[in-house]
């Protein structure tokens, strides 16, 4: 069964956007003037900006809507993204992404994120070239660890389920993988914390093991 697509997760694996969120949400805090401990925001994680903003309005007695909220932690978190000068690529996934393009890879992306952030980092860092197909958190009816994503990727790149490689970062994500029957290689990074790689067929912590003579035993 010869790798014919690999489907990319974005966040974690392609960029990290997570120290956006947390400076643009941070500056938005204190905006409204309310004290978040780490504690209340280390519980947002994994949430909706949506569901995030309806827990501040109730913890700290807001005369704002979600949507009001929400549009103040986007804009920062937009001037950030095309300002902050420590956003870039996850180291040597550029190389890879070009790696698998050259060989006659097809590549899907595959994330929860909205197609606006994912047309933001394509546009911002020119990987529109590469991939053949890209899938939204709005593609979907369910979320990871649910299978569709992946499922629905496979299908996109016209190829079976064991002719595919999902490269994850994310305990959620790995399981998706796993419940698709599809091979995944997990990216243990160095923000990855509390992270479950059990079921992952492959970890690896440079992309450069990635590079297909590098996979070949599998496939």
């Amino acid at each position: 069964m010869p790798l014919k697509a690999v489907l990319f997760d974005m966040d974690g694996v392609i960029v990290d956007t997570e120290p956006l969120h947390r400076k643009a949400y941070f500056k938005t805090f204190s905006e409204l003037e309310i004290n978040v401990s780490e504690d209340l925001y280390t519980s947002f994680t994994g949430a909706s900006t949506k569901r995030v903003c309806e827990t501040l309005i109730v913890q700290f007695n807001l005369n704002k809507t979600h949507e009001e909220i929400a549009k103040i932690k986007r804009a920062h978190f937009k001037d950030y993204f095309y300002n902050d000068d420590e956003f870039d690529l996850i180291p040597g996934v550029r190389n890879l992404i070009q790696h698998y393009h050259e060989n006659g890879i097809k590549l899907i992306l595959a994330s929860s994120a909205t197609m606006t952030t994912i047309n933001m980092v394509f546009e911002k860092f020119g990987l529109e070239k590469y991939f053949s197909g890209k899938i939204s958190g709005a593609d979907l009816k369910e979320s990871k660890p649910h299978p569709e994503v992946f499922l629905l990727a496979a299908e996109m790149a016209d190829e079976t389920p064991e002719n595919c490689m999902v490269i994850e970062d994310s305990t959620n994500g790995i399981l998706a993988a796993h419940r698709a029957n599809i091979f995944c290689s997990a990216y243990r990074s160095p923000h990855s914390k509390n992270q479950d790689y059990t079921l992952a067929n492959n970890v690896v912590s440079d992309y450069a093991e990635l590079e297909l003579d590098k996979i070949s035993i599998y496939f």
